[in-house]
């Protein structure tokens, strides 16, 4: 009997799936040190203190979101640790399931909870679960499903939705990156989205100053452009070109020789997201390249990988999407030498260990500029129908 039929053994694999987590957690003692973060970050709002003048937990962590986060972490400041920490599991739980959704509904497909999809969205979320990405985000506590989800939904709701691009700029508004798809609206001929886009995060920015004036101004006066606040770019938690590039010229401040290729890529990577005919790969290649551009992409900032490998899967590059799941699973920079500055000290044969996440971003934006030499250049998607029809810690949050 066919998968569709029989959503029993979809379900015992997701229940599984989870189980195997939360006790790996428990017997690991997992820290979840971003959770604790975000909650001081809430209680910064809630007594009155300085929002970035706190370090908290092991690796004395410090807060780097705007301000506007820190109003949303404000429910977190009375909650106990094991709260916090089976909080933050449920929501990435349940926002992994829907990142599926989303990612399927990117790729044309439509999965639900109800009806014949159910064993298929059980099975990819229970799979789904052990890419590093989407694990490292469990294990920190952190909240790039949700960031991740915001977006997603935002670009696969109906042509035409009303306040459709608004969800992007709450996102950019909490986490800077996510900016870069307002750009991309604007390439596509979208500038109603755009300007919405660019709307609501100016009102997260003014929500924040109300709030927290004095937190505003520190954070996009000063902090905003200090990424050395944020952790060492040079470690291989930073899956990022300037990771890439300072490990393999051994040196922690590559200057110049990271930043031009890297507004290289930026400007290719989303002038191939405006051009390219397939809409669903235009939001894929602004994903990934804002991740590959930005000064640091912890590794757990890659969970764009779930919706990358739905694409490659609904296309028929099944092959491509085996290695991209091999890529995201197989954990190879965690393999090399890392303890102390070895991570500026690899062998020529580690370097691609060590960066397996910016090589492929390189790969897939190769592969689409050569397409795009032969393909037809798309029109303008204004009126286009929907696309909906382990706790030692050195990265910062």
């Amino acid at each position: 009997m066919a998968l569709r039929s029989r959503p029993a053994p979809a379900l015992a694999l997701l229940a599984v799936s989870f189980t195997v987590l939360v006790l790996l957690f428990v017997l690991a003692g997992v820290k979840m040190p971003d959770a604790f973060v975000y909650r001081a970050e809430g209680a910064a709002v809630a007594h009155g203190r300085d929002l970035y003048g706190f370090e908290v937990t092991e690796g004395r962590l410090p807060a780097t979101y705007p301000p506007f986060a820190a109003l949303l972490f404000l429910p977190t400041a009375w909650l106990p640790a094991p709260a916090l920490k089976a909080l933050f599991v449920l929501v990435n739980a349940v926002l992994l399931a829907w990142l599926v959704q989303l990612s399927a509904r990117l790729a044309g497909h439509r999965l639900a909870w109800t009806g014949p999809g159910l064993p298929l969205l059980c099975t990819a979320t229970a799979l789904a679960l052990w890419l590093e990405p989407v694990f490292q985000t469990f294990a920190y506590g952190q909240i790039n499903l949700a960031l991740a989800c915001l977006v997603l939904w935002d670009l696969t709701r109906p042509a035409g939705a009303r306040g459709r691009g608004a969800a992007i700029g709450v996102a950019a508004g909490i986490k800077l990156t996510p900016g870069l798809f307002a750009v991309y609206l604007l390439l596509r001929g979208r500038r109603r989205e755009a300007a919405t886009a660019l709307a609501a995060c100016a009102a997260t920015v003014a929500l924040g100053a109300l709030a927290l004036p004095a937190a505003t101004v520190t954070y996009w006066t000063r902090l905003v452009v200090d990424t050395d606040r944020v952790g060492k770019a040079w470690i291989i938690d930073n899956q990022a070109l300037q990771g890439l590039v300072a490990r393999a010229l051994h040196t922690p401040a590559p200057g110049a020789a990271w930043l031009l290729p890297a507004v290289a890529l930026g400007a290719a990577g989303l002038w191939l997201a405006g051009r390219t005919d397939r809409e669903p790969w235009g939001v894929l290649l602004t994903g990934l390249t804002a991740l590959l551009v930005s000064p640091i992409s912890w590794s757990h900032h890659w969970v764009w990988c779930v919706p990358l490998i739905a694409v490659l899967l609904a296309d028929g590059h099944r092959t491509w999407a085996v290695l991209t799941w091999l890529c995201f699973t197989a954990r190879t920079m965690w393999l090399v030498p890392r303890d102390g500055d070895l991570d500026l000290h690899l062998l020529w044969w580690q370097q691609p260990l060590a960066a397996p996440y910016a090589l492929l971003t390189c790969a897939l934006l190769a592969a689409a500029a050569r397409r795009a030499g032969t393909g037809p250049k798309p029109r303008p998607t204004r009126s286009r129908r929907s696309l909906s029809s382990p706790s030692a810690v050195r990265p910062r949050p």
